[in-house]
């Protein structure tokens, strides 16, 4: 009897140990599968969008199509003023982008006081917002890298494809060359745009000349730009970039009568030879600068991204290849933006 019930205690023991070592094995199990999930591990990609007033329509449609097309982790950050933030978050907040994650921003425009010389020929480009992306790493302070887009964009590709555009080392950020897309030369040369530095810079001027930059060199586009916050705030970008916005204000270095108005200019000159590039299939360009000229429709098909940069604006009239626009316009629930067609 002794034996018998000394061998039934063993046994018991033993289930006993092999129930808690099964238990610590499947939490274990389970914790390396919560530590690999993809939820868990997907990268956060950031993207800033300015909602400026009377361009909202812009900035809603450039949403949309990114969150169509992407199965990535967007985090998109929604940047107004304060006047305008109420209307740009009821639009989202009642319409299908209802699911999207964002963060609408306040711009303060008093950063940009005594910085901005007041020029009447192109009002539109002295607007406050056109200055957000001097200032990214206030705006958008968590994040290692970071994609901004101007809001006469719509993107046909799957954004994570930019974000993983390579910065080379030193690098604070990347844009696309305006030289670099043979098929866009034509457009350029029929509609008289620049695409070198003299269309940007007053090379009258002996501040300019003393750069020591070509007037002749490849002027780039920071309609889009895939930017290094570390790399950003380590050089100081955003003072170099003030600095020259000041000098402009002393010595009228460059003007919106020039191609690319006020905020191109000194980008240009501080991201000089020290910027990296974006696949040129990723900013497809120039098709606001004239309403009669455009592109092939199997070229715009191909295209991951489409840039209406210049005076005419796919939600204007007139512009060209509004169709492939409005595509991803979702209609303001408020009724205050409207759509400017030769029938409305």
């Amino acid at each position: 009897v002794n034996q018998i019930l000394l061998l039934l205690l063993v046994l018991t023991v033993c289930a006993i140990l092999y129930n808690k070592v099964h238990q610590v094995s499947t939490a274990l199990k389970n914790e390396t599968v919560d530590l690999e999930s993809p939820e868990e591990m997907e990268e956060e990609i950031p993207v800033v969008i300015c909602a400026a007033a009377g361009r909202m329509g812009g900035a809603i449609a450039a949403i949309s199509s990114i969150y169509s097309n992407t199965e990535a982790n967007v985090l998109f950050y929604v940047i107004g003023m304060k006047t305008t933030i109420p209307h740009i978050r009821k639009w989202i907040e009642n319409s299908k982008l209802k699911e999207i994650k964002f963060k609408v921003v306040e711009f303060n425009p008093m950063v940009l006081k005594g910085k901005i010389r007041q020029d009447a020929s192109r009002p539109e480009l002295l607007q406050p917002l056109n200055f957000v992306r001097f200032y990214l790493p206030l705006l958008v302070q968590k994040h290692e890298k970071v994609i901004y887009l101007d809001d006469d964009i719509i993107v046909q590709g799957d954004i994570q494809e930019l974000y993983d555009t390579k910065l080379a080392p030193g690098h604070a950020a990347a844009f696309s060359d305006d030289c670099d897309l043979p098929s866009t030369h034509e457009m350029v040369r029929s509609v008289g745009m620049q695409n070198t530095y003299m269309g940007f810079l007053d090379y009258r001027k002996q501040a300019i000349r003393d750069l020591g930059i070509s007037p002749s060199t490849c002027s780039f586009n920071p309609g889009v730009i895939v930017a290094n916050m570390t790399e950003w705030k380590h050089q100081r970008i955003t003072k170099q970039l003030e600095k020259w916005m000041q000098r402009n204000v002393e010595e009228n270095l460059y003007s919106s009568t020039l191609g690319g108005g006020v905020a191109t200019s000194p980008m240009l000159i501080v991201f000089h030879g020290k910027y990296s590039s974006i696949n040129p299939m990723w900013h497809i360009r120039h098709l606001g600068w004239s309403p009669d000229t455009r592109y092939s429709e199997h070229f715009l098909q191909e295209a991951k991204l489409l840039h209406w940069n210049g005076r005419y604006k796919p939600w204007d009239y007139p512009s060209v290849h509004t169709d492939l626009w409005e595509n991803w316009f979702i209609p303001d629930p408020s009724g205050k933006f409207k759509l400017t067609r030769p029938d409305s």
